[in-house]
């Protein structure tokens, strides 16, 4: 079966990008990483895109007169490079739902918090705040509200005593790293299936979490 085709949108450093192009590096991965499109020109990402020999563009969000004009062009790129399905990975951007419902059950991201706990900006903090005893990240196909959607899989990691935003971002983007291509890997071979707005997923036991290591 031939591997599906992705595209990486992004905004800033590219860690998870990395990690996805890492997974898909090897030869039995289900899934390649076609293209990787950033809203700003000196997002590291593209670099990370580039020394993978992965096809890097900049879409300055700044050149459209409004956010669908912006999404419509990105969808040109996207289909330009023959992607199938789009992983956003730290991609700051509000998508339109002209765009999320075009890519409707093709279009994943990943957010640090356990949803649909602590959406929005800095869910860490959000977390450290609330004073839980565990966090992690959210594996999810993106509908128009924010951070919502079918969720496909989540990773867990402790919080331990003395953590601050840095630290335990530090830990979960640890797990991010296992998480993405392993939902991507899910997805392309065909073993997840969406049943209303929640997600059956074959292969990773009942739960559908991930369970770090380091806890204490």
């Amino acid at each position: 079966m031939a591997a599906l085709k992705v595209g990486v949108l992004l905004s800033g450093r590219g860690s998870n990008l990395q990690a996805l192009l890492d997974a898909a590096a090897a030869a039995r991965y289900p899934a390649k990483i076609v293209v990787a499109i950033s809203n700003r020109a000196d997002a590291p990402g593209l670099d990370r895109a580039r020394r993978a020999l992965v096809p890097a563009e900049t879409l300055p969000h700044r050149a459209f007169h409004d956010r669908e004009a912006f999404d419509r062009a990105l969808d040109a790129a996207l289909a330009k490079h023959g992607v199938e399905f789009v992983c956003l990975a730290g991609f700051m951007r509000l998508l339109t739902p002209w765009f999320v419902d075009r890519w409707r059950d093709r279009l994943i991201n990943i957010h640090p918090s356990l949803l649909p706990a602590f959406k929005g900006l800095e869910p860490q903090a959000q977390a450290l705040a609330a004073g839980v005893r565990v966090s992690g990240c959210t594996v999810h196909f993106v509908r128009n509200d924010v951070d919502s959607g079918p969720i496909i899989l989540q990773a867990a990691v402790p919080v331990i005593d003395g953590d601050n935003r840095d630290t335990l971002a530090a830990r979960i983007l640890e797990a991010e790293h296992r998480a993405y291509p392993l939902a991507l890997r899910l997805i392309a071979e065909g073993r997840v299936r969406i049943e209303g707005e929640r997600v059956a997923v074959a292969g990773i036991g009942a739960s559908g979490i991930l369970m770090s290591p380091g806890g204490r």
